[in-house]
């Protein structure tokens, strides 16, 4: 019987809840990041595609979080409150 990881879906052994301390790190820290609904509309309504990755690395860099991270969580909250 197989498990699946938290964070990246992979089958993984049933005593397991991660397939590898990257996945848990990113799990966990994914679960921190926390991003104003205004934040997100700025970046959606009045930044354009260059604006916007500039803003997000700035936001980035001074809550030192990972990009790719705080760029799941942006998507997941503009869908969520804006489409």
């Amino acid at each position: 019987m197989a498990n699946t990881c938290q964070y990246c879906s992979k089958k993984i052994p049933i005593s397991k809840v991660f397939c590898s301390k990257e996945c848990k790190e990113n799990y966990f820290e994914k679960a921190i990041i926390n991003i104003p609904k205004p934040f997100v509309k700025k970046l959606y309504f009045f930044c354009n595609e260059e604006e916007k990755e500039a803003e997000i690395l700035k936001f980035c860099e001074r809550h030192k979080w990972k990009e790719h991270l705080v760029k799941q969580k942006i998507e997941e909250i503009y869908l969520e409150y804006f489409k």
